[in-house]
């Protein structure tokens, strides 16, 4: 996910997109502990873009 996406999209789209987010690192994690994971660089993108969202949510409540 690219950070210009997340500039476009709303506020609840963020929220919405976080939390589906957060529940994929939650099955990512699963995968990986039970060995089913082909490819294990899916968790750290997962949390990165978890942290591109939070930065944009941040930088809209501190602009706003």
């Amino acid at each position: 996910m690219k950070a210009t996406e997340l500039h476009n999209m709303s506020e609840t789209e963020l929220n919405k997109k976080l939390k589906e987010l957060k529940s994929e690192l939650f099955n990512l994690r699963f995968r990986h502990a039970s060995g089913q994971l082909e490819n294990p660089l899916s968790i750290r993108n997962c949390k990165r873009d978890i942290a591109r969202v939070n930065t944009e949510l941040r930088a809209r409540e501190l602009k706003a």
